[in-house]
């Protein structure tokens, strides 16, 4: 489960069926007012909230790299480490999206949805590595 942020400041709003070429669009548009000087840069907070609406849309690609950039902005965002360990679990990177978890769960040790998405994390791995487990003895015999 992603984590929204509940107050998260100056935010992009975006409405939920805007099309792909759109995104494209408004993301250059967003960088050039970067370049020309519009504004002083995306708050984490932005990045974290444009991950959500990009993960809602299926562009993990574009979610990880909005997490990723709240990340180099606030390492500290238990946030943007829970939905990029989520974004990684849906890519199958299963270790690394067990690294963002602990790293979100040790900032924000009382969060119970951190807590159960690495649970999950965890018994979603469970039998994969049974099967690796096995598969090795059967290679010794």
């Amino acid at each position: 489960m992603l984590l929204e942020l509940t107050n998260p400041g100056k935010t992009c709003r975006l409405k939920e069926k805007m099309n792909k070429g759109l995104i494209r669009t408004l993301i250059g548009a967003a960088a050039a007012s970067l370049v020309m000087g519009g504004c002083a840069g995306p708050q984490a907070a932005d990045q974290v909230k444009f991950g959500v609406w990009a993960s809602r849309q299926n562009l993990w690609e574009e979610a990880v790299f909005r997490w990723k950039k709240a990340l180099e902005e606030n390492p500290g965002s238990a946030a943007a480490h829970n939905n990029l360990a989520v974004a990684y679990e849906r890519k199958g990177l299963f270790d690394q999206a067990i690294k963002e978890y602990e790293l979100a769960l040790k900032l924000d040790p009382k969060n119970e949805t951190v807590k159960s998405n690495l649970e999950k994390c965890k018994e979603s791995l469970a039998p994969a590595k049974a099967a690796a487990e096995a598969k090795k003895s059967d290679e010794k015999k």
